[in-house]
């Protein structure tokens, strides 16, 4: 009987840990893009960049930035939103957080900014869900890695991706010197030529999630 009892309360266990990792995501057909005036954006070249970068982290040490991963459903697949700037390259909706200001606090204020009309971050609803994976800069000049070199005492940038699990409607309003996409998981997989370093490891990071896609 003890076996018995063992073996449910393990099946119970499993059972209630799979529904934790159930994400709902809605048809892009319910949500509503319109556009705003744009951002300015920093036209610098390599090395007045890197000067930048320097100078920033001299006054305020690491540099930590936050970006939202935000699925959609389209054709019965589960597609990731993605900014495009310039027509070339693809982030991560998200950005620097401010000295002292928190992760979720950040992220909500940057998801505003760029996918919303302008005001506070928590007014707008932001549901921001756990964080999926984190990458590292060991110097200025480096590729971020997946994980922190043990070698590496003082890394330059943590960049932190986090679930933005979305309602079943919303309005995004995104700047006019800005595209927002959906590009299915799918496309995106190991696909480093096109999408960077962090982007093509987002389907990987998200295996652990079964997808409930809820039809309208």
């Amino acid at each position: 009987m003890s076996d018995e009892m063992g073996n449910n309360s393990v099946h119970e266990n499993g059972s209630d840990q799979d529904q934790s990792y159930a994400v709902d995501i809605y048809p892009l057909s319910n949500y509503y893009f319109g556009s705003k005036d744009a951002i300015p954006f920093k036209d610098e070249t390599l090395a007045d960049r890197l000067l930048r970068m320097k100078s920033n982290y001299a006054a305020h040490g690491l540099r930590t930035c936050v970006e939202a991963v935000i699925l959609v459903e389209l054709f019965k697949h589960p597609h990731l939103l993605l900014l495009q700037i310039r027509n070339s390259i693809f982030k991560l909706p998200g950005g620097r957080l401010r000295p002292g200001e928190s992760d979720i606090d950040g992220l909500k204020r940057k998801l505003t900014r760029k996918l919303s009309l302008n005001g506070d971050g928590n007014e707008i609803g932001w549901e921001v869900g756990e964080c999926l994976g984190m990458w590292w800069k060991p110097d200025f000049e480096t590729l971020l890695f997946p994980y922190l070199p043990p070698n590496v005492k003082r890394p330059k940038e943590c960049t932190k991706l986090f679930l933005v699990k979305l309602p079943v409607s919303r309005k995004f309003i995104v700047p006019k010197n800005l595209k927002l996409l959906a590009v299915p998981l799918c496309q995106i997989h190991e696909n480093h030529k096109t999408y960077g370093p962090i982007i093509p490891g987002v389907p990987q990071l998200l295996s652990k999630f079964s997808f409930n896609i809820v039809d309208s």
